[in-house]
Parts: C-alpha cells; sequence; structure tokens
C-alpha cells in the first residue's frame, strides 16, 4: 500500500514544471512522515501558546524541521514513467557511498559533542578535532546529494537516499547552530570561523534546493544572482557597487537574523505556521466547501454566473489561504469547467480566477502572509493593517466583478441554472460555520495578540466541526495538523529563500542607495518615481510567491518612497499590492499559469487576459497613495466620499476595459470611458465634477444608441 503525497497549489499549477511530483511513499515512510509533520506543527502551536523558546533556537528548529519534510515530499525531479524502475546502481554508487559517508561522519560528530558535553564536564572537554573537519563534510555531503538528485531521476514509490542525505544535513545544521548558539549570536558575520561558513554554505544550499522542488525555479534563480551580486559589487556600476566581502564573513552573515533568522522567518514560524493550521482545520471540517458553495447560491443566478461564484469564493478562500495559485486550485477546479460550460472562452475562465484568486491575498482578515510581514516590519498593529486593506480590497473585488458582468453582457453569457445550484435557506441555517473568520476579527480587536486571537479561532473551527457532518474528532485533528505541515512547508522555505535576498540587500547596502536614487528621481517627478517603484515592485515579485516578493520589496522599495515623505503605511501597502499582483502580471504570472492548467488554455494568453482583468489592482494603489483617506485615514465623511468616487472609477474602467457600458460601446466611448475612469480615481473635487459630467454625457449617448432600430436585412 502507499500514500499519495499532494504537492502545494503552486507546483501543482504549471503541468510543464517538472521540478516535483507526487512522491507515492511506501506505509512505513507515510506513517513516519505522519507522526513527523503532526509532531512539527504541535511543536509551533506549544512553544507559541505554552512552552517559549528562545528567538533563535525557535527559528533554527523551524527552518529544519521545514527543510526535514519538505525533502520527504517533494522528489527532486519527476521521473520519466517509461524507465521508473531503471537505477543506474553502479553509477550511483560512487557518490551514494561517498555521501553516505560524509554525513555519517557529521551526525556521528554531532552526537558526540552533545554527548561529551552532557556527559563528560561541558564544551571543555571535547577534543579538539572532533568539528575542524564537521563542516567541510557536511557541505560535501550536502553537495553531492544536490546534484545526484539533478542527475538520477528518483523512483516514484519511496524517499532515495540523496533525499535521506539532504534530510540529514539539515539536522546537522541545526544541531550545529544550536550546539554553538551562544558563541555564534556574538561571532556570526563577524568573525566567523571556518566550520561556520562551511555549516552556513551547507544550510543556504539546503534552503535553495527545497525552494526549487516547492516553489519553482524563479525564486531559486533570484536568490542565486543576489548572492552572487555579494561577490561582483566591485566590478559593478553606479549604485549597484560595493565593496565586496569574503565568504566566511558573507554566508555567515545570512545565516543570522539578519538574513535567514530574521523577519522573513520569524513571520513563518509564528503568524504563518498558526494561520495554515487554522486553514487546514476550516478545509478539514469541510467548511472551505461551504465558502463555494454559499457563493454558488448568492451569485450562481445571475448573467455569468459561474465567474462572479469565482470572485465570491476566491475573497472568501482567500482570508484563509496563504498563497494565490493555491486560491487558483482550491476553487478554480469547480468554476473554470463551470464558466466554460456557460460560454467563457478558456482563456477567459482561467484568467478570472486567477485575478480573482490574485485579490484574496489583499482580502483582510488573514491576506495570506504578507500582512504579518508587514507588521512585523513596520511595527504597525495588525488591526491597523486589516482595516486599511477593506477599502482597497474591495474596490479591487468590485472591479474584478464589474469585468466579468459586462464581459458576460457583452458575450450573452447566462448563469447557472436554479436546479443545479446549493438552496440559499439551506445553507443560511448553516451561517455559523462563518463563525471561526467572525471570531478571529472579534479578537483581534477586542485587543487580543495575533498569537492568541488565532489559537482561540483555530480552536473555534474545531468545536464549529462538530456541528457539521464533518465532526473532527481525535484522527480528523491529527490528520489537519498533518495537512497543516504539508502546507506549510512551501512558505516555510519560501520565507527562508526570501530572507537570503533580504539579508544580501543589508549587508551590501543596496537598498539604501536605491533610495537616494528614487529620491534623485522624485526631486524632479513624483509621479515618475511612483510608476519606478511600481515596476521595480512588480518586477522583483515576477514569478515568485507573495510573502517573497514583498519581503524582497519591501527591503528595496519601500524605505525609498518612506524617504520621499510617504506615510510607512502608504509606503509598504503600495509594494504590497505590486507584488501580490506580479501574480497576474505577464510575462511571469504564477496564478495565471495555475489558472490556464485547470482551463486548458495558453498560458501567456491567459496571463495577458488576467493581466486585463485585475487592471484595476495598478490603479488602486496610486489613489491610496494620492489619498490615504482610502486606507481608512482621515474624517468619515471624506473616507466614504473618496470610496464612492472611487467605486464609480473602477466602474467606467471595467466599461471601458470590456467595451460594454449599458450596451456595446465603440473606441471612441471606451478611450472617454477610460478616461472618464482615471478623472473620478483621482478624487479631488473638481476632476470628480468633470468626472461625473463626462459619465452622464457618455450614459445619455449610450441609451440613444441603443435605443435607435437596427435595420433588418431585407431592407
Amino acid at each position: 500500500m502507499s500514500e499519495s503525497v499532494k504537492l502545494t497549489a503552486d507546483q501543482r499549477a504549471d503541468p510543464e514544471d517538472n521540478s516535483s511530483y507526487e512522491r507515492q511513499l511506501t506505509r512505513w515512510q507515510a506513517w513516519t512522515l505522519f507522526v513527523v509533520c503532526v509532531g512539527f506543527i504541535l511543536f509551533h502551536l506549544l512553544v507559541l501558546n505554552l512552552f517559549p523558546l528562545e528567538t533563535w533556537t525557535f527559528r533554527i528548529v523551524h527552518v529544519a524541521g521545514g527543510l526535514f519534510i519538505g525533502f520527504a515530499l517533494v522528489a527532486s525531479w519527476a521521473p520519466h514513467p517509461e524507465k521508473t524502475g531503471q537505477r543506474r546502481w553502479l553509477l550511483e554508487l560512487l557518490p551514494m557511498l561517498g555521501a553516505a559517508v560524509l554525513i555519517v561522519y557529521a551526525l556521528g560528530a554531532l552526537i558526540s559533542a552533545y554527548a561529551i558535553r552532557e556527559w563528560f564536564g561541558g564544551v571543555a572537554a571535547i577534543p579538539s578535532w572532533l568539528f575542524p573537519h564537521f563542516g567541510w563534510a557536511l557541505f560535501a555531503s550536502t553537495v553531492i546529494a544536490i546534484l545526484a538528485g539533478w542527475v538520477f531521476r528518483p523512483l516514484a514509490h519511496r524517499i532515495v537516499w540523496y533525499d535521506w542525505v539532504l534530510m540529514g544535513a539539515s539536522l546537522a545544521v541545526a544541531g550545529y547552530l544550536l550546539f554553538h548558539l551562544q558563541m555564534l549570536q556574538f561571532r556570526a558575520g563577524v568573525v566567523p570561523t571556518r566550520p561556520d561558513m562551511w555549516v552556513s554554505m551547507a544550510g543556504i544550499l539546503l534552503i535553495l534546493e527545497v525552494t526549487r522542488r516547492v516553489a519553482g525555479v524563479a525564486l531559486l534563480v533570484i536568490a542565486a544572482i543576489f548572492i552572487a551580486y555579494g561577490f561582483l559589487g566591485p566590478w559593478l556600476p553606479g549604485f549597484l557597487s560595493h565593496g565586496g566581502y569574503r565568504m566566511d564573513r558573507f554566508f555567515t552573515y545570512l545565516y543570522t537574523d539578519n538574513g535567514i533568522l530574521g523577519p522573513t522567518t520569524a513571520v513563518s514560524s509564528t503568524y504563518i505556521v498558526l494561520f495554515i493550521t487554522f486553514a487546514a482545520f476550516l478545509q478539514a471540517s469541510k467548511v472551505g466547501d461551504y465558502f463555494v458553495n454559499f457563493a454558488f447560491a448568492v451569485a450562481g443566478r445571475r448573467r455569468g454566473g459561474p465567474a462572479k461564484v469565482a470572485v465570491f469564493a476566491s475573497g472568501l478562500m482567500g482570508m484563509i489561504n496563504g498563497t494565490s495559485a493555491g486560491n487558483v486550485v482550491a476553487t478554480g477546479s469547480l468554476t473554470i469547467p463551470l464558466m466554460k460550460r456557460v460560454g467563457y472562452r478558456p482563456r477567459s475562465a482561467g484568467a478570472i480566477e486567477a485575478a480573482a484568486s490574485a485579490g484574496g491575498q489583499i482580502m483582510p482578515p488573514v491576506m495570506g502572509a504578507g500582512a504579518f510581514i508587514m507588521a512585523e516590519i513596520t511595527g504597525i498593529p495588525y488591526t491597523e493593517l486589516i482595516v486599511a486593506a477593506l477599502i482597497p480590497a474591495l474596490l479591487y473585488f468590485a472591479s474584478v466583478y464589474f469585468m466579468v458582468d459586462f464581459e458576460a453582457a457583452r458575450t450573452g453569457i447566462k448563469g447557472v441554472p436554479g436546479k443545479d445550484l446549493p438552496r440559499v435557506g439551506h445553507l443560511l441555517r448553516r451561517i455559523y460555520l462563518f463563525s471561526p473568520i467572525i471570531i478571529l476579527v472579534v479578537a483581534l480587536f477586542l485587543g487580543y495578540s495575533v498569537i492568541r486571537a488565532g489559537t482561540v479561532a483555530l480552536a473555534s473551527a474545531v468545536v464549529v466541526s462538530w456541528l457539521t457532518p464533518f465532526p473532527l474528532g481525535l484522527v480528523g485533528m491529527l490528520k489537519a495538523l498533518n495537512l497543516s505541515a504539508r502546507m506549510a512547508v512551501q512558505l516555510i522555505a519560501v520565507c527562508a529563500a526570501a530572507g537570503i535576498i533580504v539579508g544580501v540587500i543589508g549587508l551590501t547596502g543596496v537598498g539604501v542607495r536605491f533610495s537616494s536614487m528614487l529620491l534623485t528621481i522624485a526631486a524632479n517627478s513624483q509621479l515618475l518615481a511612483l510608476l519606478f517603484a511600481m515596476a521595480i515592485s512588480v518586477l522583483l515579485g515576477m514569478g515568485m510567491p507573495t510573502t517573497a516578493a514583498y519581503a524582497v520589496a519591501a527591503s528595496v522599495v519601500a524605505p525609498g518612497l518612506i524617504q520621499m515623505g510617504v506615510e510607512p503605511l502608504v509606503a509598504h501597502f503600495f509594494v504590497f499590492y505590486y507584488a501580490v499582483i506580479s501574480a497576474i502580471t505577464p510575462p511571469v504570472a504564477l496564478a495565471a499559469y495555475a489558472g490556464a492548467a485547470i482551463a486548458g488554455s495558453e498560458p501567456m494568453r491567459t496571463s495577458v487576459t488576467a493581466f486585463k482583468i485585475g487592471l484595476a489592482a495598478f490603479i488602486v494603489p496610486f489613489m491610496f497613495f494620492y489619498h490615504p483617506t482610502l486606507l481608512m485615514v482621515g474624517d468619515t465623511g471624506v473616507i466614504a466620499l473618496n470610496f464612492a468616487t472611487a467605486l464609480l472609477g473602477v466602474f467606467l474602467l471595467a466599461a471601458g476595459a470590456q467595451g460594454w457600458f449599458f450596451g456595446a460601446a465603440g473606441y471612441l466611448v471606451r478611450a472617454l470611458l477610460l478616461a472618464t475612469a482615471l478623472l473620478m480615481i483621482s478624487g479631488t473635487l473638481l476632476t470628480d465634477l468633470i468626472g461625473l459630467g463626462l459619465a452622464g454625457l457618455l450614459l445619455v449617448w449610450q441609451m440613444k444608441a441603443s435605443a435607435k432600430p437596427v435595420p433588418s436585412a431585407a431592407t
């Protein structure tokens, strides 16, 4: 017997991506991994709520556990089905023996050191010859195992030898760091030893390899470019130039709280693990299915019903889902086929789901994972962030809703027959299934910490499940914990890899120099500086999950905006939005590719269509930059007025983009609609009045045009 290990959503998104596959585990491997996953999440919950650990210790164990589970879950490469059983044992024998000897030596030396310290008089009793060769042996075994994973296709039904070596290396790196913890906190990145360097290099390679497996090549390439930048700085021009660094200082600096163990891992080890566990418990009790069914009941009958369901369901699922592509898979597997069935082209169906799912990352209260990193970096209370995010999120989803409605009107697409939809009355009787989300929001606004509020919401999810046909007993909760660990692996790896990039930015000072350049541009044109900041944020985010994209953009772009005089809240939301919508921005649009895979459409064309549908997201950050009232800052009356005019603006924007404004719109009307939308979005009284006047004229024009009789073919 075997157990199928499900890939994370981002891995399933691209069928052409052969970097990973669903590994089939033997029974004993599956049970062992099940116990490890459950223990990993229980460890986090206990540390967060009952038994706090020293910060570095907790983060080191967190990263090591994520690496261990990641190498067990996801294979290094997809096997050729016809060659699955053909193994090149003679070619593999030498690297296998070499890596095995080296990792056994490294682990043996580490275990011996711990034993001597505990039983024979402390650190002073450890022989001087024990650790000098530990570092390079660990590094060499890691390199051999990674290369072997690239060269030799794995068997589909078990964890192969090089994965065991990498799992052992993950534990060895953590063991060394914990053993020398107090000294490392003093000397790492300042006066490192040679073993420190080898261990740090091994740890970085492990993080990059597991990131490649669970999140694709894009983030690996970007991290590698930043690492190379640390050594190539002396030969680079302009603001990219720096003096360069020794290898020992560079790599040990990255494996400190300035890099891998810094803010990104701080967030993944606390908020992200907790809320992924919350989402897993909701999924295990089928509350996620209720969200989708509720959306079908509300919007399914309307024209273009499945597309509107995608908008509603993605907003609801986005509150608990950590990735854009994961949201696509969670809701799109149901909505995309239905969209195609009622008449949407495959390209449009995949694009609508991708645009709606990307918006889930900006929907309070969870907002993927980026909002937690924002709170960690800025020090702004999380409750303030979710309040500030509300109006921009509503504007985005309203825009997507208008886009799909106008396309349905233009193409004559109807809704789903009522007999095929869930009954609203039946779903309303189960409205209590929303209570975990409500409890989370209420707990946050009552002043509970994010950790405590998340834990209370998690407990409420268990209680609510007892009122459903899928109650969570002991076995169900253990399965939910197991699912949590598997869902968390990708974000743990992504946050660690983002920490590498953040560490390089901090060490080299390129972020400060970029800020100076942005200030120079802003001296000539603030709008030009904002456009430049937008382009850099989107570019940095291409191919990267939202969490990593925001972490990098927050290190490079946000400080420059703040130096321009922008409030930290506005600056970080500005880069956060563009990090989110990089998931639907060609040429590398992960969410759009996921939608294309489900819809069976061409990925690049789907990403272009998703870009058009999500067009409002490119304008909303400029709206709240010029008018922070849209972030709930200021007088209530002004906030309401600006929201109303902005809402009308995105309505007109969607009408112009889709060519439908109470009837088919020609090119001239579309151009005027887009111009009017920009006037309404700008938010000043004069532009609002001009925009309202133009909108009224266009409405009259369209009504007259639609009232004209259409000549018959006979005449």
